[in-house]
């Protein structure tokens, strides 16, 4: 079968075009609908299209098909998304379509084929093309799938500001959830001068029907298994009631023995990790699923796959299901109407509710899909006991009501019927002026002042918005100039510039890390010969990151508790303490030097003031504490959002590769870096992999990647990280026993015949000849431990010396390590063989 670069005609006329395309969906067995006819005939004849139709309705063939016309007129086109990982897939996609040749990718941390022809990026990447280069921009052509995040608070500028700057280009606007789009019709006519078509349908592929329960969860999801419209996904709000309702299901026989036996042939040898891995295990062999962003991405892809493969009866998941993810469904189940957004509980908006119900019925899978609504417990519990008085009106008057509980946001059928019938709202403007703005704006050529008045005054938000955003912009401006960033020229230079940047943004601005130049600047700050250089050197990168909420929470719930406790032993009275714990937070390591050097930094750097710096120590608190990934989760109680922490430690491992120049790493650092990205492949390679796999996408199959994925390459690979892994073993063993905690030594080491009651026997004559057992950074340093390598026998031994008050270092632990064993287990397994003086 020939791929869609094949087809490309030999001129770009729109008939030829269009036959093209039709002649090869039809080798692929792919009949157009109506909608999709429409919005590819307007398409290959150069208009505008705004595509609105249903989830499952083939938008994702209209793109490609916009694509396939760029292409034939020679044209740069850019395909957009909202993630990364969306950005990622679609690449991936488009490669076996067009060619890898022929594709590119920019997601601000990665760049692959940049001068392609066809782009896929992020909404922000693009609109950065488009403040830094305007109408002068090489992009003929735009795709904007789930184009509703133009009106997402925090983002949705990115969507909005490639229609105000790009006027050469044309416009493919997609989302299932647009709601009217007259204005968004009339705008790009008069900005670009194309015609511009809505393209509509409210008929689905998949017809939809709707039914509102108010019998137990539990009946409802038995009668649905029973009359075969699994698979279904149970919505939740949060992801703690989506695991929960995983574990309450286990009860309930999802599968008979032949399905159990083709899930665990299908999950073969995949290793679940993780805490929260091993329960997923116990749900998905039951049939039931789990899915939320914070799972780890192998998870959710083995959940993901066991569902396409329709294993899965059940999906407890929550509401962010809806975007990029191919998981069949037949019916979607919504636990309530109302959902907490951060800073109230209120209902559902008609654009949310359509959002995730049009997940249900999926085309090539399903007929029919099916959208059912629980009715609220004390409804449902209500109405049992109704249903119990029967028909005798004196039983029910007797029936005691059960009241909703406090703060209950109110919803019932009503709600139901009116978010079924409700278009979504109209898409709200969210645009912003930022320091990056102006600096792009100013950049290229041409008069500035006339650029920015047209994007301020001729952009989407109401007038009283405009007003304050053109304040906003003069402020900036004159910190720009007052800070000798940008300087006014007594005549237009060659390219019509008044005013011209004295800095060179390419060198001095970072897309992915907009405070890596900060970093940068604040390591002239740190001491090459102190022992906690290379410590340090991570707590300055780790303050430019974004915050990893959860995380910092956890710490601060923590830190906070421990205080408590502290303060009790201490005697402090209820309200003092009270009053004490608001100044307990998180650890933020170096905060007062860090905002010190940050604030004279933003003197001659001012766009930084757009990037809050925010110290804080999640790798430098794992590495002090000496735990791994899992003992990190469990501490903090992180299992849940274990995929967060992931992803974080991921980030933080490509900025300190990225980030820190090579004469500044010190040999400790490339220690700690080599764990760190050690550690985050061996609990989830994909996340690493995947960027290698970019620049090389025609290597590996899809299957491939995805059996490779699942297997965890030998911990022992990487020497280097191996021996951190052994250092951090054993040192966490000299923190347990400073702090004089046994049992969880002898949990540790229970294998080894060192229960509690050995360790503190060890310990006590330690305690005898020293006062104290010394936990800081010269204590963990290379000097205090020895291991000598024995490969033939498949063990290591070592000795970790303790840092005694008096500096004898006659005291320590002996112990060997298991290679083949810490393999299997994907972490250093330590033997302790003695404790106690040379």
């Amino acid at each position: 079968m020939t791929t869609l670069i094949d087809h490309l005609p030999n001129d770009a006329d729109p008939d030829a075009l269009f036959e093209s395309f039709a002649g090869w969906a039809e080798e692929r067995g792919i009949s157009l609908y109506p909608a999709q006819e429409e919005a590819l005939i307007e398409v290959v004849s150069g208009s505008n299209v705004i595509l609105s139709t249903p989830t499952g309705s083939g938008k994702s063939l209209v793109a490609a098909g916009a694509h396939f016309a760029a292409l034939a007129r020679d044209q740069v086109t850019f395909y957009t998304a909202p993630i990364k990982a969306l950005v990622s897939e679609k690449f991936f996609d488009l490669c076996k379509l067009f060619g890898t040749e022929n594709v590119g990718m920019l997601t601000g941390d990665a760049s692959v084929n940049a001068d392609a022809p066809v782009i896929c990026c992020t909404a922000e990447v693009l609109a950065s093309i488009a403040l830094r280069d305007g109408r002068d921009a090489d992009i003929g052509q735009v795709v904007m799938d789930e184009f509703h995040f133009y009106a997402e608070p925090d983002r949705g500028w990115a969507w909005q500001v490639p229609l105000l700057e790009l006027p050469q280009a044309q416009f493919v606007l997609m989302s299932a959830t647009l709601g009217d789009v007259q204005r968004f019709e009339e705008d790009l006519h008069r900005r670009t001068g194309r015609p511009t078509t809505v393209v509509r349908s409210a008929t689905r592929p998949v017809p939809l029907s709707y039914e509102y329960r108010t019998t137990s969860l539990t009946e409802t999801l038995t009668e649905l298994l029973d009359t075969h419209q699994a698979p279904v996904y149970i919505v939740h709000f949060t992801q703690a009631a989506a695991v929960e309702r995983a574990q309450a299901l286990m009860s309930i026989n999802m599968c008979t023995r032949a399905e159990k036996d083709e899930i665990a042939k299908l999950i073969g040898n995949f290793r679940f990790t993780t805490r929260f891995g091993r329960n997923l295990s116990r749900y998905v062999r039951h049939g039931i699923g789990v899915h939320h962003a914070g799972m780890l991405p192998k998870y959710r892809r083995l959940v993901e796959r066991l569902a396409q493969a329709g294993l899965l009866k059940v999906i407890c998941g929550t509401d962010t299901l809806g975007v990029g993810v191919n998981v069949p469904i037949r019916t979607v189940l919504f636990t309530a109407l109302t959902k907490y957004d951060g800073q109230r509980v209120r209902t559902l908006r008609a654009r949310e509710f359509h959002q995730i119900a049009g997940r249900a019925g999926r085309a090539g899978f399903d007929t029919s899909g099916f959208v059912v609504a629980q009715a609220p417990e004390h409804v449902v519990e209500n109405e049992k006991a109704l249903a119990k008085a029967g028909d005798d009106p004196k039983k029910r008057r007797k029936v005691v009501r059960k009241k909703a509980p406090e703060g209950f946001v109110s919803w019932g059928q009503n709600t139901f019927e009116k978010l079924i019938t409700s278009d979504p709202e109209p898409l709200t403007s969210r645009f912003r002026v930022t320091h990056t703005m102006l600096l792009s704006v100013i950049a290229r050529p041409g008069n500035a002042f006339e650029a920015m008045r047209r994007l301020l005054e001729d952009n989407h938000e109401p007038r009283k918005n405009q007003i304050r955003h053109i304040r906003r912009a003069i402020a900036i401006y004159r910190s720009l100039l007052d800070g000798g960033v940008v300087e006014r020229l007594p005549e237009p230079d060659e390219q019509g510039r008044i005013i011209r940047l004295t800095v060179d943004l390419q060198q001095d601005f970072a897309l992915s890390q907009p405070l890596s130049t900060f970093a940068l600047a604040a390591f002239d700050l740190l001491d090459p010969e102190s022992p906690g250089y290379a410590l340090d050197m991570v707590s300055v990168v780790e303050s430019t990151l974004d915050d990893p909420r959860q995380i910092l929470a956890a710490q601060q719930n923590k830190a906070r508790g421990e205080a408590v406790q502290q303060m009790k032993a201490d005697g402090v009275e209820y309200e003092e303490r009270m009053e004490r714990l608001q100044d307990v937070s998180y650890p933020k390591p170096l905060e007062e030097p860090l905002f010190h050097a940050y604030n004279l930094y933003r003197r001659s750097h001012p766009w930084v003031g757009d990037h809050p710096l925010s110290p804080k120590s999640v790798i430098r608190d794992m590495y002090e504490r000496a735990m791994t990934f899992t003992e990190f989760t469990a501490f903090y109680e992180l299992a849940r959002t274990e995929g967060i922490v992931l992803r974080y430690l991921a980030s933080a491992y490509k900025a300190l590769e990225h980030t820190v120049p090579e004469d500044r790493k010190s040999a400790e650092f490339e220690d700690l870096t080599a764990w760190l990205g050690e550690m985050v492949r061996q609990v989830d390679s994909s996340l690493l992999d995947e960027w290698e796999q970019l620049a090389n996408p025609e290597e590996e199959t899809a299957e491939e990647a995805q059996e490779r994925a699942d297997q965890v390459r030998p911990v022992t690979t990487n020497t280097r990280a191996f021996r951190v892994l052994v250092r951090n073993a054993l040192f966490r063993r000299v923190e347990l026993a400073a702090l004089e905690k046994y049992t969880e030594l002898g949990e540790m080491d229970a294998g080894s015949g060192w229960d509690a009651d050995a360790w503190a026997e060890a310990m006590e004559r330690y305690w005898e000849e020293y006062d104290d057992l010394g936990t800081g950074p010269e204590a963990r340093g290379p000097g205090l431990l020895r291991i000598e390598e024995d490969p033939e026998h498949g063990l290591w031994q070592v000795r970790q010396t303790f840092a005694d008050p008096s500096g004898d270092h006659d005291w320590g632990i002996s112990g060997e390590v298991d290679l083949a064993a810490s393999d299997e287990e994907s972490r250093a397994v330590v033997r302790v063989t003695a404790v106690g003086p040379l």
